[in-house]
């Protein structure tokens, strides 16, 4: 029974904290209509009674191969219940939510006008960290049961640069993150320094299309490890050069400066002090230099080459 929701999904869909720099857009004009369905609480404060009307309310939501009786034994489970408070505590009536959500929604349809907002409802599903949120055509899947507080007791056996971003103010962060990735298109590369631009692209259109969450918050960073990066931006980015990785196609790359992880991997004695995915935040600050720089549209730079955003970036880091 553990986990049904995002057995649902699986089915359905296969699928210095200073604000950040980029110039905001008024989106006062865009008019858009947004429907918000609390399903966690029409879930949990059903019974027996009630689950053929919930069924025929959102079919997409209870696979016909499930039985009632595992949605009976769910809507009376105990710890799903004490999720279902927590959840309560933590969000209210999600009114402080939805309007970051509907802000998010016109920002996208800013940048790109054809964009038409799904239907958002929020689930519990039992802690089920790879469903965080799904984002799936007409459908906004949000597990909010996930987002509770990175103290939260729930999370203690989840390693701590994992559960730091299970909070209410990622939310929206992961929200943008998973719309981001099906209506705006760029492509990857082989070297290390493609990558990292890559994702620096990734992250500046987070901040485009969030731009009252800050950078710390958008590439998920403790206040301990984000201040390190601030101080030690250039000494990361001679690393880079002395060690001639820029151009490297060493697949060894990402799991030492890309991938999620406690920290980057130097190979020195001061690695634990810095954060995971340090390449990521370099290519940020790359992306961000050649915006800064050159009179170019989002839409533009995210189709552009890695080589010509670097080339024309200047980036330089201050010593």
């Amino acid at each position: 029974m553990k986990n049904i929701f995002s057995i649902t999904f699986c089915c359905l869909f296969f699928f210095n904290c200073k604000k950040q720099a980029t110039p905001k857009v008024d989106t006062s004009s865009i008019k858009i209509d947004v429907d918000y369905i609390d399903f966690h609480t029409l879930f949990y404060n059903s019974d027996s009674n009630k689950l053929t009307s919930l069924k025929q309310s959102f079919p997409y939501l209870f696979p016909s191969n499930i039985k009632d009786e595992v949605w009976y034994s769910k809507m009376q489970n105990k710890e799903e219940k004490i999720l279902y408070k927590m959840v309560d505590s933590t969000f209210g009536d999600f009114k402080m939510e939805e309007k970051k959500i509907t802000n998010l929604f016109k920002h996208i349809k800013h940048y790109k006008p054809q964009f038409t907002p799904p239907k958002v409802i929020t689930l519990i599903t039992n802690l089920d960290y790879d469903s965080k949120v799904i984002y799936a055509d007409s459908l906004l899947l949000i597990s909010l049961d996930m987002y509770l507080g990175k103290k939260a007791e729930v999370y203690s056996s989840f390693p701590s640069y994992i559960s730091n971003n299970y909070t209410p103010e990622h939310l929206i962060v992961d929200i943008a993150k998973s719309i981001a990735k099906k209506e705006f298109s760029f492509v990857n590369g082989r070297t290390f320094l493609e990558s990292m631009i890559f994702y620096g692209k990734e992250l500046f259109l987070l901040q485009s299309l969030i731009p009252n969450s800050s950078q710390k918050e958008i590439i998920g960073y403790e206040d301990q490890k984000y201040n390190w990066t601030i101080q030690n931006e250039s000494e990361i980015w001679s690393y880079f050069i002395t060690e001639k990785l820029l151009y490297s196609t060493d697949k060894k790359l990402n799991n030492r400066f890309l991938n999620n992880a406690p920290f980057s991997k130097f190979y020195l004695d001061t690695d634990m002090d810095s954060p995971g995915r340090i390449g990521v935040w370099i290519g940020w600050k790359i992306v961000q230099s050649f915006m800064k720089n050159n009179n170019v549209s989002l839409q533009k730079m995210l189709l552009l080459n890695s080589e010509v955003i670097f080339r024309k970036s200047k980036y330089k880091p201050k010593k």
